[in-house]
C-alpha cells in the first residue's frame, strides 16, 4: 500500500481543508436555529407580506350607540367640507401572550377584544359588509372616554388594562364578564411631585404589567411622573417615580427581569427608574425611606448628533417620541419611534443609538405629517427576527425595517453599502420592506406565533398584512 501514498511536500499542511457547514443540515442535526440564520430566512417572510383583508368598526348591531361608527360617520358627512373629526382612530392594539386574542381600543373610546382565528378564517370569505355577526367581537364595550393604551395583564389573561389621556383612572375589564363596566379602577389621585395644577396634566397616557410582580400596574403620566400601583393594598398609587423634567410621559415599558422602568418624552428624552430601589441617604430622613432613583435620562437628539453621517445629511433637533419598546429576540434593545417618521434603536448597554431609519420627508410628495399630538403612532416588533413594523407618517403603508443587532443590518449606523451588497448578494440580504395598504396606520401589533401583523389605521378599521394564499391550480 505504501507504493500507492503520495507524499506532502515539506512546508504544506497536511490537514484537509476544512469546508463550510451545511446549513440546513446543521439545523436539522443541532435542533436549533441560530438567530443569524433566523434573520436571513426572514426576507421570504418580507417578501410575501400584503394586506388580505380590512374589518370596518361597524360590529354592534346599535351602531347609533357606539361612538367610534358615529365618529366614522361624521369625518364621511364632512369629508366635502374639509373637516375632520378629531376623536377617530385606533390608538392601541396588542395581541395576548398566546395569540388567541387581539385587545384594541378607539380614541372615540371603544374596547374591543377579537378572537383572531376568527378574523384570520373570515380574511378570503365575502365582503366584510356581509360578515357583521362572524367576525363580531368578543367584547365591545364604549367607555364615551377617549382611550390611548391597552394592555393585557401577563398574569391573567383575562383581564385588559386601558389608559386615557382625557382621565387620571386606569380601567380594567375582565373578558369573562358580559359587562360593560371595569372590575377595577385605579386612580391617579394628587400628585405628591408634580406642579401642574391643571386638569389638562391629569391624564395617563400608556399602562404596563409586571411580569414577576402579579400585582404591579404602571402607568405614564402627562405631568411628567410614572405612577405604581399595588392591587393587593389600594386603588390609589403606593409609588411615584418623577425626573428633573415635567414633560408628559407618552410610553413606558419595563427590561426583562422588571428591574428597570423606561419612560419617553414629549420633549424627545428617555428615562430610566431602578425598581429595585435603594435607602435615603440624606440626612434627617426616615432609616425605613426607600427611594427609587432615576438611573438616567437622554436626550434622543444628542446622541443623533454622534452620528457623524446623519448629521451631516440632516439638520437634527429634538423630537417627540412616540413609543418605545424592547426587542422580543434582543433584550438591549429598545426601539423608539419620533413625531417626524424616524425610527431607530438604542442599545441600553453601550447608551448608544446603533440603528436609523428616517423615511423621505413627506414635503417631497406634497404630502404632510398625519399625526398629532393627540395622534400617537405606537409601532411593534415581530416576535423573532428583529423586524420593526411600524406606520409610514405620510402615506399609505408599513415599514418593515430590518434592525438586526449587527452591521450587516441596512439600518445599521456603521452599515457600509458597498462593502455589504456584495458580501450579501449571494446570501440574499434582508433589507427594508414598505407595504403599501388601504388606510393611514397609526398602531401595529403583531400576532406572536405566525407573524401576522394587524394594524389599526386613522379610519378606525383593522387591517390585516400577511402572506397571501394562492389557490392551486388542477
Amino acid at each position: 500500500m505504501d507504493k500507492y501514498v503520495v507524499p506532502v511536500p515539506p512546508g504544506e499542511n497536511s490537514r484537509p481543508s476544512s469546508r463550510p457547514r451545511w446549513k440546513r443540515s446543521a439545523l436539522e442535526l443541532d435542533g436549533r436555529i441560530s438567530s443569524r440564520h433566523r434573520h436571513e430566512a426572514s426576507r421570504l417572510l418580507l417578501d410575501s407580506y400584503a394586506e388580505i383583508r380590512a374589518f370596518d368598526h361597524n360590529y354592534s348591531t346599535r351602531s347609533d350607540s357606539c361612538p367610534t361608527h358615529m365618529a366614522r360617520m361624521a369625518n364621511a358627512f364632512n369629508q366635502e367640507t374639509s373637516i375632520s373629526y378629531a376623536r377617530e382612530g385606533i390608538s392601541g392594539l396588542e395581541f395576548d401572550m398566546k395569540g388567541f386574542y387581539l385587545a384594541s381600543v378607539t380614541k372615540s373610546g371603544c374596547l374591543t377584544v377579537h378572537d383572531f382565528e376568527t378574523l384570520y378564517c373570515t380574511t378570503y370569505g365575502p365582503a366584510s359588509s356581509l360578515l357583521e355577526d362572524e367576525v363580531k367581537p368578543l367584547l365591545h364595550i364604549s367607555t364615551y372616554l377617549p382611550l390611548n393604551a391597552v394592555r393585557w395583564n401577563p398574569a391573567n389573561q383575562d383581564e385588559v388594562a386601558c389608559a386615557s389621556r382625557q382621565s387620571d383612572k386606569i380601567m380594567l375589564f375582565d373578558i369573562g364578564y358580559i359587562s360593560s363596566e371595569p372590575i377595577e379602577v385605579f386612580e391617579k389621585g394628587k400628585s405628591k411631585s408634580s406642579r401642574h395644577n391643571c386638569a389638562l396634566y391629569n391624564g395617563l397616557s400608556d399602562v404596563a404589567f409586571a411580569s414577576s410582580d402579579k400585582s404591579r400596574l404602571l402607568a405614564a403620566g402627562l405631568d411628567g411622573a410614572i405612577y405604581i400601583w399595588d392591587r393587593r393594598q389600594s386603588n390609589l398609587p403606593c409609588l411615584e417615580l418623577t425626573s428633573n423634567s415635567q414633560s408628559q410621559i407618552n410610553s413606558i415599558v419595563l427590561d426583562l427581569e422588571d428591574r428597570i422602568v423606561f419612560g419617553a418624552s414629549k420633549h424627545g428624552t428617555i428615562y430610566a427608574w431602578d425598581l429595585r430601589g435603594g435607602r435615603a441617604s440624606f440626612a434627617f430622613q426616615s432609616h425605613n425611606e426607600v427611594y427609587y432613583p432615576l438611573l438616567t435620562s437622554m436626550k434622543l437628539s444628542s446622541l443623533l448628533e454622534k452620528i457623524t453621517s446623519l448629521k451631516a445629511q440632516s439638520n437634527i433637533t429634538s423630537k417627540e417620541i412616540h413609543s418605545i419598546s424592547f426587542n422580543p429576540s434582543c433584550s438591549y434593545q429598545l426601539a423608539f419611534h419620533l413625531d417626524d417618521g424616524w425610527s431607530g434603536v438604542l442599545n441600553i448597554g453601550s447608551l448608544s443609538v446603533t440603528h436609523m431609519h428616517c423615511p423621505p420627508p413627506p414635503w417631497l410628495d406634497g404630502m404632510e405629517l398625519s399625526a398629532s399630538p393627540s395622534n400617537l403612532r405606537r409601532p411593534s416588533w415581530l416576535p423573532t427576527c428583529s423586524i420593526y413594523a411600524v406606520g409610514s407618517s405620510s402615506g399609505n403603508g408599513i415599514y418593515l425595517l430590518d434592525f438586526y443587532p449587527d452591521t450587516s443590518s441596512a439600518c445599521h449606523v456603521d452599515f457600509e453599502e458597498d462593502v455589504h451588497c456584495i458580501s450579501e448578494e449571494s446570501r440574499g440580504a434582508v433589507q427594508n420592506k414598505f407595504v403599501p395598504v388601504s388606510q393611514n396606520i397609526l398602531a401595529c401589533a403583531s400576532h406572536p406565533c405566525n407573524s401576522t401583523i394587524i394594524a389599526g389605521t386613522k379610519q378606525s378599521s383593522l387591517l390585516m398584512v400577511s402572506q397571501k394564499c394562492h389557490a392551486l391550480e388542477d
